[in-house]
C-alpha cells in the first residue's frame, strides 16, 4: 500500500536526466522514510550514480520535481545539497589525504578565535569528542588523514557527514574496501545512526550486505524505475528478475556445447587468489578445451577476475599456475608471454585505436608480445589481417580501412582477431557481444565454442546474457559480491539456475 506523501522526507517524482544524445533518467522515483536504510539497487548503468548527482547538486535534472523535508528543492550544487542537509560518502574517499582528520572534519567550518584566527585546540578537542561519540573511535586527529588506512578514512568522511547536521546520509559503495569486521562496525554505525532519525540510502553490489543492513529497496533497470520493495517481501531471487529484466525460466534455449568431449588437462588454476576489494579467495581452474563462463551481476565482479587472470590487476595473496607451474605475474605482458589473451569489456576505451587501420588494430597484440625490436614486416602483417578477416568474416572495404568506420560487431572481430594473432592457449572474452547485432552475436558465439573443440583452446566467456552462457559454455561459475559462489556443470547449466545460484537459491549437486 502507498504512503502517504507525508510519511517522507525525501521523495523524488518524474526525475528524467537527459545528456546529448543519452536519455539517463526516464520518469524515475525515488522515496526515502525518516530513519530508514534504503538501498537504491540496479546493474551498472541502471542510473544510480545519476540519481545520487541530481539529488546532490552534481546534475541538474531535466525534469521533475524533488521535495525535502516538507519543501521543494532545486539543488544546485553539492555544498548546497550539503547545506540542506543531504551529505554524501563516496566509495572513493573525497577528503584532502595531506590535512589532518580534524582539518579535514571542519575544513570549511573552523571554529574561529580572536581576530578571526583558527582556534586549533577547540578544532582537534571536537574532532576527538565527535568521533568518540558518534562513532566509538579513539584516534589522533592531529595526524594527517593518509596516516590511517581507507576503512579509517570512511569512518572520518561519515563523522564529517554527521556534524553538519545531516538528514539524509548516502553511503555509496562504502563497503567495496572494507573487510568483514570493519563493514560490521559500519553497520553498527549505520544502526545508531537510524535510531537518531538520519535517513540513510546505501549503495552496494553486495547482496548479503543488502539483506542485512536496508528496511527497503528501490530498483533501477536502464535509467527507468522499476519499484520500491519491502526488503522482507522480496525474496533475493525476484531482485535478481527486477534487476536483470528476466523472469526465472529455462525458456527453449539450446545448447552449442558438446557435452560428449572430455575436458581433464587443467591449463590454468587459481588457489586462494585475493586482489583487495575486487577479488576474494579465488580458487578454480580452467580446462584445455573447454568455454568456461564467468555470470553474475554487472559489478559482481566477474571483471575484476578476468583482469586478474590477464595481469591488469595484481593479487595481494595466493598463487596462479599454468601447467601445473606457480607464475609470478607483475604486468599482462607476463600473461601474455604464458599465452594468455583478453578482449576487455569496454572496446571504445580499452580495446580499439580508432584512427589506426584494420591491419594495424589487428597486429598490435602481437607486435607488443614479439617486442618493439622485431618488426614485423609488412608482409606478414597483410597475411595475418587477410587470414584473420576472412576467418571472422569482417565487413570491411580493404585491410586499411579506418577501424573507427565500422560498426560495432566488426569492431569487436577485429579485437578478437588481434588476440587469436598471439595464437593464445586461454581467450578471455568480457561481454563480447555486448552492443552489436544478432547475427554477429551468433557469429561470436559459435566461435567461441569452435576455439575451444577444435583448436583445444581454453576460453573465458563472459555475459549478462543468460541465453549466451547455456549456448556457449560447459561450465559456469557464478560470482557474486567479488566471490566465486558455485559451479554449474553441462546439464545444471540453465538460466533458471544461474539466476537462482546468484541469488544463493540453488542447491544443486555443485553447490
Amino acid at each position: 500500500m502507498a504512503l502517504e506523501d507525508n510519511e517522507y522526507i525525501l521523495q523524488m517524482k518524474h526525475i528524467d536526466m537527459f545528456f546529448p544524445g543519452v536519455k539517463a533518467l526516464k520518469d524515475v522515483s525515488f522515496n526515502l522514510k525518516k530513519g530508514e536504510i534504503i538501498s537504491l539497487m540496479g546493474e551498472n548503468g541502471a542510473g544510480k550514480s545519476t540519481l545520487v548527482k541530481v539529488l546532490t547538486g552534481v546534475y541538474h535534472k531535466t525534469n521533475g520535481e524533488i521535495t525535502f523535508d516538507g519543501k521543494v528543492i532545486e539543488p544546485t550544487t553539492p555544498l548546497a545539497s550539503q547545506q540542506m542537509g543531504i551529505s554524501t560518502v563516496y566509495q572513493e574517499v573525497n577528503l584532502c589525504a595531506n590535512l589532518s582528520v580534524a582539518e579535514n572534519i571542519y575544513i570549511g567550518r573552523e571554529p574561529r578565535g580572536a581576530f578571526g584566527r583558527i582556534d586549533w585546540a577547540t578544532m582537534q578537542k571536537n574532532a576527538s569528542d565527535l568521533l568518540f561519540r558518534e562513532l566509538g573511535i579513539d584516534i589522533d586527529v592531529t595526524k594527517e588523514l593518509n596516516f590511517y588506512p581507507v576503512a579509517m578514512q570512511q569512518m572520518i568522511a561519515i563523522a564529517r557527514a554527521i556534524d553538519t547536521k545531516c538528514k539524509v546520509l548516502i553511503l555509496d559503495e562504502p563497503t567495496s574496501s572494507l573487510s568483514d569486521k570493519e563493514t560490521e562496525r559500519l553497520f553498527k554505525i549505520m544502526r545508531n545512526l537510524k535510531s537518531q532519525g538520519i535517513s540513510i540510502i546505501f549503495i552496494s553490489h553486495f547482496l548479503e550486505q543488502i539483506y542485512t543492513i536496508c528496511d527497503r529497496i528501490t530498483v533501477l533497470r536502464d535509467g527507468t524505475y522499476i519499484g520500491e520493495y519491502d526488503i522482507k517481501s522480496l525474496p533475493r531471487i525476484e531482485l535478481i528478475s527486477k534487476m536483470m529484466g528476466k523472469e526465472v525460466k529455462e525458456g527453449e534455449i539450446e545448447s552449442n556445447v558438446d557435452k560428449s568431449v572430455p575436458r581433464e588437462n587443467v591449463f590454468l588454476e587459481t588457489e586462494h587468489v585475493t586482489v583487495p576489494g575486487k577479488v576474494k579467495d579465488l580458487s578454480m581452474d580452467i580446462k584445455e578445451g573447454e568455454v568456461v563462463g564467468f555470470a553474475g551481476l554487472l559489478g559482481s565482479g566477474r571483471s575484476e577476475i578476468a583482469e586478474t587472470l590477464f595481469g591488469t590487476l595484481l593479487k595481494s595473496s595466493g598463487n596462479i599456475y599454468i601447467d601445473g607451474t606457480a607464475v609470478s605475474v607483475k604486468t599482462p605482458m607476463d600473461m601474455m608471454k604464458n599465452r594468455i589473451a583478453f578482449c576487455p569489456e569496454d572496446r571504445k576505451v580499452q580495446g580499439i585505436i580508432g584512427d589506426l587501420s584494420v591491419r594495424e588494430n589487428i597486429i598490435l597484440a602481437l607486435q607488443a608480445k614479439n617486442g618493439m625490436f622485431k618488426h614485423m614486416s609488412r608482409h606478414r602483417q597483410n597475411k595475418l589481417a587477410d587470414y584473420y578477416i576472412n576467418l571472422l568474416r569482417i565487413k570491411v572495404s580493404d585491410r586499411e580501412q579506418l577501424i573507427k568506420n565500422l560498426s560495432g560487431g566488426n569492431q569487436q572481430k577485429v579485437i578478437i582477431a588481434r588476440w587469436l594473432a598471439t595464437e593464445p592457449n586461454l581467450l578471455i572474452l568480457d561481454e563480447p557481444t555486448r552492443g552489436i547485432d544478432v547475427g554477429t552475436k551468433s557469429e561470436i558465439e559459435a566461435l567461441a565454442v569452435s576455439l575451444a573443440k577444435e583448436k583445444g583452446m581454453s576460453v573465458v566467456f563472459i555475459s549478462g546474457e543468460m541465453g549466451e552462457m547455456v549456448r556457449t559454455c560447459s561450465r559456469v561459475m557464478v560470482i557474486r559480491d567479488h566471490e566465486k559462489i558455485t559451479e554449474l556443470n553441462d546439464d545444471e547449466i540453465s538460466t533458471a539456475h544461474i539466476m537462482q545460484a546468484i541469488a544463493g537459491d540453488y542447491h544443486g549437486k555443485s553447490c
